[in-house]
């Protein structure tokens, strides 16, 4: 909003381009107004002196959360506020003590080694930060000093200082414009940096201080800046600038903020206003509220059951301890140390109080330390190397590729039940047309739009589309086609004089700005929204170009108006602009023409519009509302244009208050709104634009794919009733099956009661339609559940609605009715309404909910939501600067959720498990060694083995896991999207899992435990003594990190040569470690103890046995699970498990605009990687391929275990089985012929499997020593058949044999069924 002197007599206005601009003012001085402390600041220019004694903050700015001196407290007190580091200094500092049986490297070791990765993490992301700041704050600018401009470092500006920045220069710090060298005090700025926006903005120095762009001028600038405290609003500032005793209001247009980037103008000149920490960027930089997902907290519950189990089992052995300690057990000599107390006879409490420290310390490792690093550690890889470099989620038009801003939410992607989404750039390609228009009454526009076709093909009903001539070239969002506007022709029009307004209000009313030559081929326009952009383009193509802004003026090149061929330049002095904003919902300027004409345009939603017409032209009224009712339908989106004249003495008056109102300090906004309200009264309605947004591509499938997933999608936007439910209609989201509820403010009655103007009445009326409408809708979709018709359920209401049923009374009958849809719209909602929608889903229903959207308005609802979604379109980057994962295109969801949240949660609930149960496994093998020391909390393994179990023996493998696990491939997840329920009842991570690993835990540790310590007894070394506790204690930690590791091995879905070498890797470091050790420490009880063991036989037994039999009830378990309850995954590789699985994602590839790096990445990215081996078994499944290049699958020949599974389920026909395979052949001595009665027949493994299986009344005998008759194969004996043909795949698997020759005797006749 500018004031201007004009040469007839003094007149204020609020023009402005961008939000309106002020300019000075020679003719009437403001009053001053002083500042109100703490409220507001002044700042002198050009006058360091008097801004010393204010204490302003310096202009350095630091992201550091650590210094030198903070770094190592503060960063512990970081680690430490976890509970699990918490509870293992607790332990570390227990281990000190002399109830401690453990060295205090025990728990030393493995809580320094997980702080010290997680301190390096710490330290060298604070150290990019650092090099960050340093780069920033040493970025030069000119200075004005002694007179003449210096280049000095950002960091040495003071608040009050006078700078110079140069085109494509950034602002060093929140900046008053007092000058630039482009006429009129403008300059052009880009704003990426803040909101992601690249559509320039304009900026307008007061025509005051035009003057100060010289260096001579700038060097005697002074003034007095009276202004808001610092804060975090972006697009508002409040302030005076008193200079030669005038006072002239300041407005956002006058400040250039930090970040900021200047563009098309040479220089600018500025006051320094905020700097370093209290400029509104920085202070935008505050850390969103983290969110936690729903496997985080579980886990949480997770490790307090494990606590539980933990004092439960040192409670036992307390109470063991204290009942043990007595008298008779005279040879114990219990009292020769009784002033310890640990183990009194005469004071049992104090025993059982000390035992249960001993125990604590003893079994501590049953909370597994090491698990919140390895989870971040995957995490943090899955998105940065997984997500961010899908070629699937990269959009080539825009060149963006996907980005997963935090990395605590992957697993929460595989379990979204509720998405909540945008529609306008979201779900449509906010690329606007202008299609339609309503003038006076009179419809125009012939064209077809993509949402009718939809509609139309849902409906299963033809409709015509207007074909237009091929040669016919249409400007960039005008798709408008009607002869009865063009080229002149509305001068014939019965409303012409309408047509005019309704062109000029299109070409004045807005704040764009034009661009390169002043031509109608050659000019661009910079609009803040496609919506904008798309009206002036329709206002030049009807005839009325505007070419040329000033602060104040308009220039539009109208054609055809005075009379057919003449083209004239008009201009129109812009006197104020009201501007848009989402509580007025509508802009008007105020404008002067040539003759002296005032007119107000204004241009807003249908509803404000409508409000504020004057009395009159009821016919034209209802008829303009039917035809928005009509564009709706037809998904467009509608605009309302209205005007009226002005007198001069009304104008003076108003814009008296105008002026007042923005030189208010205090809530100036709300006093501009009021003033607003004044003058945008008894409107005359010229008519309405129908703008057209086309769905994005393949967004009716994405929405498909993810409704079978058993997601439910919730589409919340401003747009009409009508046009959500026709975009719904074209998206698949409802359909004509669908049982449809509607709760709609636009009925008859309510109209009547908003044209008496009432707004109590208005407001009850509303109240009991929606609490009536819910009753009735929720009691009806109860009756339509308990039936048989299965029918589904859409719910549609709109803002006005909403707003009383998110009442707290009406509250929960919403949410109950809406859970039970398939599909819910809310259109006309405001951000703060698509918030609460979105929190009362996920804390009402207690569901994860997922929200997507592309603007500012969207914010909210994507914070509000567990996952929040960022669209990076043509809204700016709001949202995706809010969000937790940002995408180009609403299709690429199905990607994000479907293969890579469902991978996540797959994996990370594998790596959790496998924490729980391989800690509990080592703790009960403590435990149960307990039982045989008198519960005096002797340890059972050496403190090296217990402090490196975690962190070195059985670490890696479970990373490996968590990255490269994979049930299915990418293809087959979107293929059979049902496979992604299993995340949302979370099949894979809940109590009834818990409990089967704890059970398997027991088993396990039982075996381990008894089997070493029973067989030890009957041990003996090569020299023929007894074998010692630390032999034995040995032999069973060798045997439990083989069979934990195993076990991981088992869990997999997928085997690939890493997975292999971490396990393997780790088995053979344990021994590594042990062989060095033994001969290290000779003070030790383990010194030598491996080397005495395997010079027994003994111990490779041990080493065979005790594995095998640990693993026997998790292997005959998963088989039997597989078997008769298998998951839905698992029928899946079953169905496709002879296909190759091929991944194409990779790095990404854009046309030669990859960095070195990139490009470096992308070349490792082509080397062969490892391929599938498919077999279909739980444990040794689709191979992983790389998720950076394309690559072939290996189809793999049936396992034994698939072969049993299917033919048990065939009828036994009677007839020879070893003939079913072709590529065997008989070899006798050697040599390859017919088969005789002695013969080596060599076929596949499998059909040795299936002939196994199939006999029943002879008996054959496999060499070697696998003799089956009809009675084995029943009863128990099914186990060790199972076990066998394990191992002997095993065997097979691991040495790559893909024909194994057996010696067949036939005994008593031929092979045969």
């Amino acid at each position: 909003m500018s004031e201007r002197k004009t040469t007839s007599k003094p007149r204020h206005s609020g023009g402005g381009i961008a939000g309106g601009s002020d300019s000075g003012s020679s003719s009437r001085n403001v009053p001053h107004v002083h500042p109100q402390a703490p409220g507001y600041r002044t700042v002198f220019c050009n006058d360091r002196e008097a801004n010393y004694l204010a204490k302003y903050l310096g202009n350095a700015v630091s992201t550091t959360k650590y210094n030198l001196v903070t770094f190592l407290p503060k960063g512990l007190y970081e680690q430490f506020r976890r509970v699990a580091n918490l509870y293992f200094l607790t332990i570390s500092c227990l281990s000190f003590t002399p109830v401690s049986p453990v060295s205090p490297v025990t728990n030393v070791i493995p809580l320094s080694i997980v702080l010290f990765v997680s301190l390096v993490k710490e330290a060298f992301e604070d150290w990019k930060r650092l090099q960050n700041d340093k780069t920033i704050n040493n970025s030069p600018v000119d200075l004005m000093q002694d007179k003449t401009w210096e280049s000095v470092p950002w960091r040495l500006l003071q608040v009050g200082d006078i700078v110079r920045v140069k085109q494509d220069g950034f602002f060093p710090a929140d900046l008053l414009l007092l000058a630039s060298t482009n006429p009129d005090g403008i300059c052009y700025i880009e704003t990426a940096n803040l909101d992601g926006e690249t559509n320039l903005k304009i900026r307008k120095a007061m025509e005051k201080t035009w003057d100060y762009v010289t260096q001579e001028k700038a060097s005697e600038f002074k003034g007095q800046i009276q202004c808001e405290q610092p804060n975090n609003s972006l697009y508002t500032f409040t302030g005076n600038l008193i200079v030669q005793k005038q006072t002239l209001p300041l407005g956002p247009n006058q400040i250039v903020l930090r970040g900021c980037s200047l563009r098309n103008t040479e220089y600018i000149v500025g006051v320094v206003v905020f700097t370093g920490h209290e400029t509104k960027v920085m202070m935008n930089t505050m850390n969103v509220p983290s969110k936690r997902s729903t496997l985080e907290k579980k886990l949480d519950k997770v490790i307090a059951t494990l606590f539980g189990v933990l004092l439960t089992l040192c409670l036992i052995g307390a109470i063991g301890s204290a009942l043990f300690v007595d008298m008779r057990y005279y040879y114990l000599q219990l009292q020769v140390n009784v002033e310890s107390e640990q183990f009194n006879p005469g004071n049992r409490l104090v025993v059982f109080v000390l035992s249960i420290f001993t125990l604590i310390t003893l079994y501590s490792p049953i909370i597994p330390i090491s698990l919140y690093v390895s989870v971040e550690m995957i995490k943090f890889i899955q998105s940065t190397k997984f997500i961010n470099n899908d070629l699937h989620m990269y959009h080539v038009e825009t060149n963006t590729p996907a980005l997963a801003r935090t990395s605590n939410l992957n697993e929460e992607l595989g379990q979204v039940e509720y998405v909540f989404s945008d529609k306008t750039g979201t779900l449509t390609r906010n690329l606007m047309e202008f299609f339609k228009c309503s003038v006076g009454g009179e419809t125009y526009g012939s064209g077809v739009s993509e949402i009718e076709m939809g509609v139309a093909r849902q409906n299963a009903a033809d409709i015509e589309e207007v074909q237009r001539p091929s040669s016919a070239t249409r400007d960039k969002g005008f798709n408008f086609d009607d002869a009865r506007l063009m080229s002149g022709a509305w001068r014939n029009e019965p409303n012409a004089e309408m047509c005019r307004e309704f062109f000029r209000c299109l070409a004045i009313c807005h704040t764009v700005l034009p661009e390169g030559e002043e031509t109608p081929d050659k000019l661009k326009y910079q609009a803040a929204s496609p919506d904008e952009a798309a009206l002036v383009t329709a206002a030049k193509n009807f005839g009325f170009f505007f070419y040329r802004r000033t602060p104040t003026t308009v220039y539009v090149r109208e054609s055809n108006v005075e009379k057919m061929g003449n083209v004239q330049d008009v201009s129109y002095e812009i006197l104020n602009v009201l501007e848009f904003n989402s509580t007025r919902k509508r802009q008007s300027v105020v404008c002067r023409y040539k003759n002296g004409r005032l007119v107000l345009y204004c241009k807003g939603a249908d509803t404000v519009i409508y409000e504020r017409l004057g009395a009159g032209s009821d016919e034209i009224k209802q008829i303009t509302r039917v035809h928005m009712e009509q564009y709706g339908e037809a998904g467009l989106r509608t605009l309302c244009l209205a005007y009226k004249e002005l007198s001069e003495d009304v104008y003076e008056s108003w814009n008296e208050k105008f002026i007042t109102a923005k030189s208010a300090l205090r809530d100036r906004e709300k006093k501009l709104d009021e003033v607003a309200e004044l003058i945008e009264t008894d409107l005359n309605l010229i008519g309405c634009t129908a703008i057209e947004d086309k769905l994005q591509e393949g967004v009716p499938s994405c929405i498909e794919t993810l409704a079978k997933a058993g997601i439910k999608i919730w589409v919340l936007t401003g747009d009409k009733l009508e046009t959500a439910i026709n975009i719904a209609y074209a998206c698949k989201l409802i359909n004509n099956e669908m049982k449809q509820f509607i709760i709609s403010s636009e009925t008859d009655e309510i109209r009547d009661a908003e044209n008496r103007g009432d707004p109590v009445e208005i407001a009850q009326l509303i109240k009991e339609t929606v609490q009536n409408e819910l009753q009735k809708y929720h009691e009806e979709a109860i009756t339509i559940l308990r039936g048989t018709s299965g029918q589904k359920l859409a719910l549609l209401i709109d803002g006005k609605c909403l707003m009383y049923a998110l009442d707290p009374n009406l509250r929960s009958i919403l949410l109950n009715l809406s859970l039970n849809c398939s599909s819910v719209v809310c259109c006309r909602v405001s951000p703060l309404q698509k918030a609460q929608v979105t929190r009362l889903v996920r804390i009402g229903a207690n569901k994860i909910t997922l929200s997507i959207g592309d603007g500012a308005n969207d914010v909210g609802m994507i914070q509000a939501a567990n996952i929040g979604v960022g669209i990076s379109g043509l809204e700016g980057m709001q949202a995706v600067m809010a969000s937790d994962f940002a995408i180009a295109q609403f299709r690429f969801l199905t990607d994000l959720l479907l293969v890579h949240g469902r991978w996540s949660y797959l994996r990370l609930c594998k790596v959790v498990s496998y924490f729980f149960y391989k800690n509990l496994t080592f703790t009960l093998t403590q435990f149960w060694y307990t039982f045989n020391t008198g519960y005096s909390g002797q340890r059972f393994y050496d403190d090296w083995c217990q402090s490196l179990y975690n962190v070195i023996f059985t670490a890696l493998p479970v990373v490996i896991v968590g990255l490269l696990d994979k049930d299915v491939g990418a293809e087959l997840s979107k293929k059979y999207p049902q496979l992604y329920k299993e995340g949302v009842n979370n099949s894979f991570f809940n109590w009834k899992v818990v409990g089967i690993l704890a059970l398997i835990s027991v088993y396990q540790s039982i075996i381990v435990y008894n089997f070493v310590v029973i067989s030890s007894t009957a041990g003996l070394t090569s020299l023929g003594k007894m074998l010692g506790q630390w032999d034995v204690s040995t032999t069973a930690f060798t045997c439990l990190v083989i069979t934990v590791n195993l076990r991981l091995l088992m869990m997999c879905s997928a085997v690939t040569r890493w997975h292999i070498i971490s396990i393997g890797g780790s088995v053979l470091l344990w021994f590594i470690f042990i062989f060095i050790y033994a001969i290290v420490f000779v003070d030790k009880g383990t010194y030598f103890s491996i080397y005495v063991l395997m010079s027994t036989i003994y111990f490779y037994l041990m080493v065979i046995l005790i594995p095998t039999v640990a693993l026997l009830l998790d292997f005959v378990y998963q088989g039997f699970q597989r078997w008769l309850y298998p998951y839905d995954y698992q029928i899946v590789q079953e169905i496709h498990r002879d296909e190759a699985d091929t991944v194409g994602a990779g790095l990404l590839d854009i046309g030669g605009q990859l960095s070195p790096e990139d490009e470096r990445k992308y070349a490792f990215a082509m080397l062969p990687k490892e391929k599938s081996k498919h077999t279909g078994f739980a444990f040794d499944s689709p191979g992983y391929e790389s998720f950076f290049a394309t690559q072939q699958g290996v189809v793999a020949p049936q396992k034994a275990w698939d072969v049993v599974r299917r033919a048990s389920m065939k009828p036994k026909e009677k007839k020879p089985l070893l003939g079913d395979y072709g590529d065997g052949d008989c070899r006798v001595g050697g040599s390859t012929g017919d088969c005789g009665d002695e013969a080596t027949l060599v076929v596949p493994l499998e059909a040795v499997m299936m002939t196994i299986l199939h006999i029943r009344k002879s008996s054959t005998t496999l060499s070697p020593e696998i003799v089956i008759t009809s009675d084995s194969y029943s009863g128990w004996k099914m186990v060790v058949f199972w076990w066998s043909l394990w191992w002997v795949e095993i065997l097979r698997w691991c040495l790559k044999w893909s024909h194994v020759g057996f010696p067949v005797k036939a005994v008593g006749g031929d092979v045969a069924g």
